[in-house]
Protein backbone atom coordinates (compact mmCIF):
# COMPACT_ATOMS: atom_id res chain seq x y z
CA UNK A 1 0.00 0.00 0.00
CA UNK A 2 1.37 3.46 -0.87
CA UNK A 3 1.61 5.70 2.17
CA UNK A 4 3.52 8.73 0.95
CA UNK A 5 0.38 10.54 -0.16
CA UNK A 6 -2.30 9.30 2.15
CA UNK A 7 -0.58 9.35 5.48
CA UNK A 8 1.68 12.38 5.16
CA UNK A 9 -0.02 14.95 7.35
CA UNK A 10 0.52 16.84 10.54
CA UNK A 11 -2.36 14.90 12.01
CA UNK A 12 -0.61 11.62 11.31
CA UNK A 13 2.56 12.77 13.08
CA UNK A 14 0.51 13.91 16.04
CA UNK A 15 -1.33 10.61 16.26
CA UNK A 16 1.90 8.61 16.12
CA UNK A 17 3.15 10.58 19.12
CA UNK A 18 -0.12 9.86 20.90
CA UNK A 19 0.20 6.18 20.07
CA UNK A 20 3.71 6.07 21.57
CA UNK A 21 2.37 7.72 24.69
CA UNK A 22 -0.39 5.13 24.85
CA UNK A 23 2.11 2.28 24.68
CA UNK A 24 4.00 3.83 27.62
CA UNK A 25 0.95 4.51 29.73
CA UNK A 26 -2.15 3.14 28.06
CA UNK A 27 -4.75 3.74 30.70
CA UNK A 28 -3.58 7.27 31.46
CA UNK A 29 -3.70 8.00 27.72
CA UNK A 30 -7.24 6.67 27.43
CA UNK A 31 -8.43 8.88 30.28
CA UNK A 32 -6.64 12.05 29.20
CA UNK A 33 -6.11 11.80 25.46
CA UNK A 34 -9.22 10.52 23.77
CA UNK A 35 -11.20 13.75 23.98
CA UNK A 36 -8.59 15.61 21.94
CA UNK A 37 -8.15 12.70 19.56
CA UNK A 38 -11.86 12.52 18.85
CA UNK A 39 -12.02 16.17 17.93
CA UNK A 40 -8.96 15.81 15.70
CA UNK A 41 -10.52 12.82 13.99
CA UNK A 42 -13.89 14.53 13.59
CA UNK A 43 -12.60 17.74 12.03
CA UNK A 44 -9.89 16.26 9.76
CA UNK A 45 -8.11 19.60 9.55
CA UNK A 46 -5.44 19.49 6.85
CA UNK A 47 -3.16 22.39 5.91
CA UNK A 48 -3.86 23.49 2.37
CA UNK A 49 -0.23 24.58 1.94
CA UNK A 50 0.87 20.96 2.45
CA UNK A 51 -1.64 19.85 -0.14
CA UNK A 52 0.03 22.05 -2.76
CA UNK A 53 3.33 20.21 -2.17
CA UNK A 54 1.74 16.77 -2.41
CA UNK A 55 -0.12 17.16 -5.68
CA UNK A 56 1.56 16.24 -8.96
CA UNK A 57 0.62 16.98 -12.57
CA UNK A 58 -1.64 14.35 -14.14
CA UNK A 59 -2.61 13.91 -17.77
CA UNK A 60 -6.11 14.89 -18.85
CA UNK A 61 -7.07 11.28 -19.57
CA UNK A 62 -6.24 10.29 -15.98
CA UNK A 63 -8.10 13.17 -14.34
CA UNK A 64 -11.31 12.64 -12.36
CA UNK A 65 -13.45 15.77 -12.15
CA UNK A 66 -15.24 16.33 -8.85
CA UNK A 67 -18.05 18.62 -7.73
CA UNK A 68 -18.76 19.28 -4.04
CA UNK A 69 -22.31 19.97 -2.81
CA UNK A 70 -22.27 21.40 0.71
CA UNK A 71 -18.89 23.00 1.32
CA UNK A 72 -18.91 23.47 5.08
CA UNK A 73 -17.68 20.99 7.72
CA UNK A 74 -17.24 17.39 6.60
CA UNK A 75 -18.02 18.21 2.99
CA UNK A 76 -14.82 20.21 2.65
CA UNK A 77 -12.88 17.75 4.82
CA UNK A 78 -13.92 15.03 2.38
CA UNK A 79 -12.83 17.15 -0.60
CA UNK A 80 -9.49 17.87 1.07
CA UNK A 81 -8.93 14.14 1.48
CA UNK A 82 -9.82 13.49 -2.18
CA UNK A 83 -7.40 16.19 -3.29
CA UNK A 84 -4.48 14.28 -1.74
CA UNK A 85 -4.88 12.12 -4.86
CA UNK A 86 -3.30 14.04 -7.72
CA UNK A 87 -5.79 12.74 -10.29
CA UNK A 88 -8.66 14.52 -8.52
CA UNK A 89 -9.61 17.84 -10.08
CA UNK A 90 -12.27 19.91 -8.32
CA UNK A 91 -14.16 21.90 -10.94
CA UNK A 92 -17.38 22.82 -9.08
CA UNK A 93 -18.49 23.99 -5.65
CA UNK A 94 -22.15 24.26 -4.64
CA UNK A 95 -23.44 25.90 -1.47
CA UNK A 96 -26.43 28.00 -0.48
CA UNK A 97 -24.07 30.33 1.42
CA UNK A 98 -21.90 32.44 -0.87
CA UNK A 99 -19.73 33.33 2.12
CA UNK A 100 -18.76 29.67 2.44
CA UNK A 101 -18.00 29.48 -1.28
CA UNK A 102 -15.62 32.42 -0.93
CA UNK A 103 -13.88 30.89 2.09
CA UNK A 104 -13.44 27.49 0.48
CA UNK A 105 -12.19 28.97 -2.78
CA UNK A 106 -9.58 30.90 -0.81
CA UNK A 107 -8.58 27.64 0.92
CA UNK A 108 -8.19 25.89 -2.42
CA UNK A 109 -6.05 28.72 -3.76
CA UNK A 110 -3.59 28.03 -0.91
CA UNK A 111 -3.20 24.57 -2.43
CA UNK A 112 -2.56 26.03 -5.86
CA UNK A 113 -6.01 25.04 -7.14
CA UNK A 114 -7.77 27.54 -9.38
CA UNK A 115 -11.26 28.76 -8.57
CA UNK A 116 -13.93 26.13 -9.35
CA UNK A 117 -17.26 27.09 -10.89
CA UNK A 118 -19.79 28.19 -8.25
CA UNK A 119 -23.36 26.97 -7.95
CA UNK A 120 -26.18 27.82 -5.54
CA UNK A 121 -28.51 25.06 -6.78
CA UNK A 122 -27.14 21.51 -6.82
CA UNK A 123 -29.38 20.62 -9.78
CA UNK A 124 -27.42 23.05 -11.96
CA UNK A 125 -24.16 21.45 -10.83
CA UNK A 126 -25.51 18.02 -11.83
CA UNK A 127 -26.15 19.35 -15.34
CA UNK A 128 -22.40 19.87 -15.76
CA UNK A 129 -21.43 16.91 -17.93
CA UNK A 130 -17.73 17.36 -17.14
CA UNK A 131 -18.28 16.25 -13.53
CA UNK A 132 -17.56 12.57 -12.89
CA UNK A 133 -17.95 12.39 -9.10
CA UNK A 134 -20.22 14.30 -6.72
CA UNK A 135 -19.44 14.66 -3.03
CA UNK A 136 -22.54 15.32 -0.91
CA UNK A 137 -21.75 17.12 2.34
CA UNK A 138 -25.10 18.80 2.99
CA UNK A 139 -27.38 18.41 6.06
CA UNK A 140 -29.17 15.08 6.40
CA UNK A 141 -32.55 16.25 5.09
CA UNK A 142 -31.00 16.88 1.65
CA UNK A 143 -29.18 13.57 1.14
CA UNK A 144 -32.00 11.55 -0.39
CA UNK A 145 -32.90 14.09 -3.08
CA UNK A 146 -29.32 14.92 -3.95
CA UNK A 147 -28.09 11.34 -4.13
CA UNK A 148 -30.98 10.08 -6.25
CA UNK A 149 -30.73 13.10 -8.55
CA UNK A 150 -26.98 12.53 -8.90
CA UNK A 151 -27.57 8.89 -9.86
CA UNK A 152 -30.06 9.94 -12.52
CA UNK A 153 -27.48 12.43 -13.82
CA UNK A 154 -25.01 9.54 -14.21
CA UNK A 155 -22.61 10.63 -11.46
CA UNK A 156 -20.67 8.47 -9.02
CA UNK A 157 -21.35 9.66 -5.48
CA UNK A 158 -19.55 9.96 -2.17
CA UNK A 159 -22.30 10.82 0.34
CA UNK A 160 -21.87 11.89 3.94
CA UNK A 161 -23.55 9.97 6.71
CA UNK A 162 -26.24 9.42 7.86
CA UNK A 163 -27.62 8.57 4.46
CA UNK A 164 -31.07 9.99 5.20
CA UNK A 165 -33.29 11.78 7.70
CA UNK A 166 -35.96 9.06 7.69
CA UNK A 167 -36.31 5.33 7.13
CA UNK A 168 -38.55 5.98 4.11
CA UNK A 169 -35.81 8.04 2.44
CA UNK A 170 -33.24 5.36 3.24
CA UNK A 171 -35.45 2.76 1.51
CA UNK A 172 -35.68 4.94 -1.60
CA UNK A 173 -31.93 5.49 -1.67
CA UNK A 174 -31.20 1.78 -1.30
CA UNK A 175 -33.49 0.95 -4.20
CA UNK A 176 -31.99 3.73 -6.30
CA UNK A 177 -28.41 2.58 -5.79
CA UNK A 178 -29.26 -1.09 -6.33
CA UNK A 179 -30.94 -0.15 -9.61
CA UNK A 180 -27.93 1.86 -10.79
CA UNK A 181 -24.47 1.04 -12.11
CA UNK A 182 -22.96 4.04 -10.30
CA UNK A 183 -20.34 3.77 -7.55
CA UNK A 184 -21.68 5.03 -4.21
CA UNK A 185 -19.64 5.24 -1.00
CA UNK A 186 -21.04 6.45 2.34
CA UNK A 187 -18.79 8.53 4.58
CA UNK A 188 -18.62 5.98 7.39
CA UNK A 189 -14.83 6.08 7.12
CA UNK A 190 -14.19 3.87 10.16
CA UNK A 191 -14.97 0.95 7.82
CA UNK A 192 -11.59 1.73 6.21
CA UNK A 193 -9.70 2.37 9.46
CA UNK A 194 -7.24 -0.52 9.95
CA UNK A 195 -7.47 -0.79 13.73
CA UNK A 196 -11.27 -0.89 13.57
CA UNK A 197 -11.10 -3.65 10.98
CA UNK A 198 -8.57 -5.60 13.06
CA UNK A 199 -10.69 -5.30 16.18
CA UNK A 200 -13.74 -6.77 14.43
CA UNK A 201 -11.64 -9.64 13.09
CA UNK A 202 -10.72 -10.38 16.69
CA UNK A 203 -14.37 -10.22 17.77
CA UNK A 204 -15.29 -12.64 14.98
CA UNK A 205 -12.49 -15.02 16.01
CA UNK A 206 -14.57 -16.21 18.96
CA UNK A 207 -11.80 -15.54 21.49
CA UNK A 208 -14.11 -13.42 23.65
CA UNK A 209 -16.47 -16.36 24.07
CA UNK A 210 -20.23 -15.95 23.82
CA UNK A 211 -21.03 -12.23 23.50
CA UNK A 212 -24.19 -11.32 25.36
CA UNK A 213 -24.09 -7.53 25.03
CA UNK A 214 -22.58 -4.92 22.75
CA UNK A 215 -22.47 -1.30 23.82
CA UNK A 216 -21.94 1.81 21.72
CA UNK A 217 -21.75 5.28 23.20
CA UNK A 218 -20.89 8.93 22.55
CA UNK A 219 -20.28 11.19 25.54
CA UNK A 220 -19.41 14.56 24.07
CA UNK A 221 -18.12 17.02 26.64
CA UNK A 222 -17.32 19.67 24.04
CA UNK A 223 -21.00 19.95 23.06
CA UNK A 224 -22.40 22.80 25.15
CA UNK A 225 -25.97 24.21 25.31
CA UNK A 226 -27.36 25.89 22.22
CA UNK A 227 -28.40 29.35 23.51
CA UNK A 228 -31.89 30.47 22.57
CA UNK A 229 -31.72 33.02 19.75
CA UNK A 230 -34.44 35.11 18.18
CA UNK A 231 -35.37 34.73 14.52
CA UNK A 232 -33.53 37.22 12.35
CA UNK A 233 -33.04 38.41 8.81
CA UNK A 234 -31.32 35.96 6.49
CA UNK A 235 -27.58 36.83 6.22
CA UNK A 236 -26.38 38.39 2.99
CA UNK A 237 -25.32 35.83 0.42
CA UNK A 238 -27.50 33.03 1.83
CA UNK A 239 -30.30 31.38 -0.16
CA UNK A 240 -32.30 30.31 2.88
CA UNK A 241 -35.21 28.85 0.92
CA UNK A 242 -32.77 26.55 -0.85
CA UNK A 243 -31.22 25.61 2.48
CA UNK A 244 -34.62 24.61 3.84
CA UNK A 245 -35.49 22.65 0.71
CA UNK A 246 -38.00 19.92 1.64
CA UNK A 247 -37.97 20.84 5.36
CA UNK A 248 -40.73 22.88 6.99
CA UNK A 249 -40.76 26.57 6.10
CA UNK A 250 -39.54 28.66 9.04
CA UNK A 251 -38.05 32.11 9.57
CA UNK A 252 -34.26 32.21 9.56
CA UNK A 253 -32.69 31.33 12.91
CA UNK A 254 -28.93 31.12 13.38
CA UNK A 255 -29.35 28.10 15.66
CA UNK A 256 -30.74 26.01 12.81
CA UNK A 257 -28.07 26.98 10.33
CA UNK A 258 -24.70 25.37 9.60
CA UNK A 259 -23.34 23.04 12.33
CA UNK A 260 -26.25 23.17 14.79
CA UNK A 261 -28.78 21.82 12.30
CA UNK A 262 -27.98 18.43 13.90
CA UNK A 263 -30.08 19.21 16.95
CA UNK A 264 -33.37 19.91 15.13
CA UNK A 265 -35.72 17.18 13.90
CA UNK A 266 -36.51 18.97 10.63
CA UNK A 267 -32.98 18.38 9.39
CA UNK A 268 -31.37 15.57 11.42
CA UNK A 269 -31.68 13.13 14.31
CA UNK A 270 -29.30 14.41 16.97
CA UNK A 271 -26.43 12.33 18.32
CA UNK A 272 -28.43 9.13 17.76
CA UNK A 273 -27.91 9.44 14.01
CA UNK A 274 -24.87 11.74 13.93
CA UNK A 275 -22.41 9.65 15.94
CA UNK A 276 -24.76 6.69 16.14
CA UNK A 277 -24.29 5.63 12.53
CA UNK A 278 -20.51 5.47 13.03
CA UNK A 279 -20.57 3.51 16.27
CA UNK A 280 -23.77 1.48 15.89
CA UNK A 281 -22.43 0.44 12.48
CA UNK A 282 -19.51 -1.27 14.19
CA UNK A 283 -21.73 -2.77 16.89
CA UNK A 284 -23.86 -4.29 14.11
CA UNK A 285 -20.76 -5.35 12.18
CA UNK A 286 -19.18 -7.04 15.16
CA UNK A 287 -22.35 -8.87 16.14
CA UNK A 288 -23.24 -9.74 12.52
CA UNK A 289 -26.61 -8.23 13.37
CA UNK A 290 -29.43 -7.04 11.16
CA UNK A 291 -32.63 -5.44 12.36
CA UNK A 292 -33.67 -5.81 16.01
CA UNK A 293 -36.81 -7.56 17.23
CA UNK A 294 -37.70 -4.57 19.41
CA UNK A 295 -36.35 -1.19 20.49
CA UNK A 296 -36.77 0.81 23.70
CA UNK A 297 -35.42 4.31 24.36
CA UNK A 298 -35.40 6.58 27.37
CA UNK A 299 -33.92 10.04 27.59
CA UNK A 300 -34.60 13.69 27.10
CA UNK A 301 -33.22 17.16 27.53
CA UNK A 302 -31.94 16.44 31.01
CA UNK A 303 -28.73 18.48 31.03
CA UNK A 304 -29.96 21.55 29.14
CA UNK A 305 -33.77 21.53 29.35
CA UNK A 306 -34.13 25.18 28.38
CA UNK A 307 -31.67 25.46 25.50
CA UNK A 308 -32.74 25.84 21.87
CA UNK A 309 -32.11 22.28 20.67
CA UNK A 310 -34.89 19.74 20.11
CA UNK A 311 -33.08 16.39 20.10
CA UNK A 312 -32.28 14.72 23.45
CA UNK A 313 -28.99 15.56 25.13
CA UNK A 314 -29.21 12.28 27.06
CA UNK A 315 -30.42 8.97 25.64
CA UNK A 316 -30.24 5.23 26.30
CA UNK A 317 -31.55 2.90 23.60
CA UNK A 318 -31.83 -0.88 23.93
CA UNK A 319 -32.03 -3.07 20.82
CA UNK A 320 -33.29 -6.62 21.35
CA UNK A 321 -31.84 -9.45 19.26
CA UNK A 322 -32.00 -13.21 19.52
CA UNK A 323 -29.44 -14.15 22.18
CA UNK A 324 -27.96 -10.69 22.81
CA UNK A 325 -28.72 -6.99 23.11
CA UNK A 326 -27.11 -3.82 21.80
CA UNK A 327 -27.15 -0.72 23.98
CA UNK A 328 -26.67 2.82 22.69
CA UNK A 329 -25.91 5.71 25.05
CA UNK A 330 -25.21 9.36 24.45
CA UNK A 331 -24.79 12.48 26.53
CA UNK A 332 -23.68 16.01 25.69
CA UNK A 333 -21.62 18.24 27.96
CA UNK A 334 -19.77 15.38 29.72
CA UNK A 335 -16.96 13.01 28.76
CA UNK A 336 -17.54 10.32 31.40
CA UNK A 337 -18.21 7.43 29.05
CA UNK A 338 -17.71 3.70 29.51
CA UNK A 339 -14.22 2.29 30.21
CA UNK A 340 -12.81 5.80 30.55
CA UNK A 341 -13.53 6.59 26.90
CA UNK A 342 -15.84 9.35 25.71
CA UNK A 343 -16.95 7.27 22.74
CA UNK A 344 -16.60 3.69 21.63
CA UNK A 345 -17.97 0.20 21.16
CA UNK A 346 -17.64 -2.66 23.64
CA UNK A 347 -18.25 -6.35 22.98
CA UNK A 348 -18.86 -8.09 26.30
CA UNK A 349 -18.11 -11.80 26.16
CA UNK A 350 -17.83 -14.61 28.68
CA UNK A 351 -14.02 -14.64 28.41
CA UNK A 352 -13.41 -10.92 28.13
CA UNK A 353 -14.50 -7.56 26.76
CA UNK A 354 -13.10 -5.84 23.68
CA UNK A 355 -13.31 -2.04 23.81
CA UNK A 356 -12.78 -0.03 20.62
CA UNK A 357 -12.63 3.66 19.78
CA UNK A 358 -10.76 6.00 17.45
CA UNK A 359 -7.61 5.85 19.57
CA UNK A 360 -7.29 2.06 19.41
CA UNK A 361 -8.66 -1.09 21.03
CA UNK A 362 -8.02 -3.28 24.03
CA UNK A 363 -9.13 -6.61 25.45
CA UNK A 364 -10.01 -6.69 29.16
CA UNK A 365 -10.01 -10.31 30.39
CA UNK A 366 -12.67 -11.78 32.63
CA UNK A 367 -11.27 -13.53 35.70
CA UNK A 368 -12.20 -16.98 36.93
CA UNK A 369 -13.59 -16.62 40.46
CA UNK A 370 -11.28 -18.24 43.02
CA UNK A 371 -13.11 -17.28 46.19
CA UNK A 372 -13.81 -14.05 48.04
CA UNK A 373 -10.65 -12.05 48.65
CA UNK A 374 -8.60 -14.09 46.21
CA UNK A 375 -7.17 -12.92 42.88
CA UNK A 376 -9.09 -14.39 39.97
CA UNK A 377 -7.35 -16.19 37.11
CA UNK A 378 -7.64 -14.34 33.76
CA UNK A 379 -9.60 -16.30 31.16
CA UNK A 380 -7.63 -14.78 28.29
CA UNK A 381 -4.73 -12.49 27.48
CA UNK A 382 -5.02 -8.73 27.90
CA UNK A 383 -4.28 -6.88 24.66
CA UNK A 384 -3.88 -3.27 23.56
CA UNK A 385 -3.43 -1.74 20.11
CA UNK A 386 -3.26 1.90 19.06
CA UNK A 387 -4.40 3.86 16.03
CA UNK A 388 -0.87 4.00 14.52
CA UNK A 389 -1.51 7.42 13.01
CA UNK A 390 -3.31 6.15 9.92
CA UNK A 391 -6.03 8.32 8.37
CA UNK A 392 -9.14 6.23 7.87
CA UNK A 393 -10.73 9.04 5.89
CA UNK A 394 -7.85 9.06 3.38
CA UNK A 395 -8.07 5.30 2.97
CA UNK A 396 -11.84 5.60 2.57
CA UNK A 397 -11.73 8.19 -0.20
CA UNK A 398 -8.97 6.26 -1.97
CA UNK A 399 -11.05 3.08 -1.77
CA UNK A 400 -13.93 4.93 -3.42
CA UNK A 401 -11.75 6.27 -6.24
CA UNK A 402 -10.32 2.78 -6.77
CA UNK A 403 -13.90 1.57 -7.28
CA UNK A 404 -14.64 4.48 -9.63
CA UNK A 405 -11.61 3.59 -11.75
CA UNK A 406 -12.25 -0.17 -11.80
CA UNK A 407 -16.09 0.11 -12.00
CA UNK A 408 -16.17 -2.61 -9.32
CA UNK A 409 -18.55 -1.78 -6.48
CA UNK A 410 -17.67 -5.01 -4.67
CA UNK A 411 -14.46 -3.43 -3.37
CA UNK A 412 -16.24 -0.53 -1.61
CA UNK A 413 -15.71 -0.60 2.15
CA UNK A 414 -18.90 1.36 2.92
CA UNK A 415 -21.39 0.84 0.09
CA UNK A 416 -24.90 2.21 0.41
CA UNK A 417 -26.13 -0.94 2.21
CA UNK A 418 -23.67 -0.36 5.07
CA UNK A 419 -24.94 3.20 5.45
CA UNK A 420 -28.52 1.99 5.08
CA UNK A 421 -28.32 -0.57 7.89
CA UNK A 422 -26.67 1.85 10.32
CA UNK A 423 -29.10 4.65 9.49
CA UNK A 424 -32.23 2.51 9.75
CA UNK A 425 -31.23 1.07 13.13
CA UNK A 426 -30.30 4.53 14.43
CA UNK A 427 -33.59 6.00 13.22
CA UNK A 428 -35.38 3.13 14.99
CA UNK A 429 -33.87 4.44 18.22
CA UNK A 430 -35.30 7.90 17.58
CA UNK A 431 -38.70 6.42 16.71
CA UNK A 432 -38.77 4.52 20.01
CA UNK A 433 -37.75 7.70 21.85
CA UNK A 434 -40.47 9.79 20.20
CA UNK A 435 -43.24 7.24 20.85
CA UNK A 436 -42.15 6.58 24.42
CA UNK A 437 -42.95 2.91 23.88
CA UNK A 438 -41.18 -0.34 23.23
CA UNK A 439 -41.62 -0.77 19.49
CA UNK A 440 -41.50 -4.07 17.62
CA UNK A 441 -40.12 -4.50 14.10
CA UNK A 442 -41.87 -6.69 11.51
CA UNK A 443 -38.96 -7.87 9.39
CA UNK A 444 -41.17 -9.27 6.64
CA UNK A 445 -43.16 -6.07 6.17
CA UNK A 446 -40.24 -3.74 6.81
CA UNK A 447 -42.16 -1.68 9.34
CA UNK A 448 -43.18 -1.53 12.98
CA UNK A 449 -46.19 -3.36 14.36
CA UNK A 450 -47.44 -0.06 15.82
CA UNK A 451 -49.17 2.42 13.50
CA UNK A 452 -48.00 5.50 15.41
CA UNK A 453 -44.40 4.32 15.10
CA UNK A 454 -44.89 3.74 11.37
CA UNK A 455 -45.95 7.36 10.92
CA UNK A 456 -42.48 8.33 12.13
CA UNK A 457 -40.85 6.23 9.41
CA UNK A 458 -42.15 8.62 6.76
CA UNK A 459 -40.47 11.67 5.30
CA UNK A 460 -42.39 14.95 5.38
CA UNK A 461 -41.46 16.92 2.27
CA UNK A 462 -42.76 20.48 1.98
CA UNK A 463 -42.31 23.69 0.01
CA UNK A 464 -43.18 21.99 -3.26
CA UNK A 465 -40.37 19.42 -3.07
CA UNK A 466 -41.41 15.87 -3.89
CA UNK A 467 -40.07 12.66 -2.39
CA UNK A 468 -38.15 10.87 -5.16
CA UNK A 469 -39.39 7.51 -6.39
CA UNK A 470 -36.97 5.68 -8.65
Amino acid sequence: METSVFFFSLKAVYLVKLNNAMLQNRRSFIRKGTAGLVMTGASFVFPMELLSMMRKKVGANDTINVGLVGCNGMGFSDLSSFLKMSEINVIALCDVDENVLKERTADLEKAGIKKPKWYGDYRKLLENKDIDVVIIGTPDHWHCLQLTDALQAGKDVYCEKPIANSIQEADIMLYGVQSSDRMVQIGQWQRSQPHFVDAIKYVHSGALGEIRLAKAWAYQGWMKPVPVAADSATPNGVDYNMWLGPAASRPFNANRFHFNFRWFWDYAGGLMTDWGVHLMDYALYGMKAGYPKSVMALGGKFAYPDDASETPDTLQTVYEYEGFSILWEHATGIDGGNYGRNHGIAFIGNNGTLVLDRSGWEVIPEKEFQGWGKEGIPKMEALSYGNEGISGLDLHTKNFIDAVKSRDNSILTAPLKVGYDAAVVSHMGNVAYKTGNRVYWDKEKGQFTDSSANELIKANYQNGWKLPYM
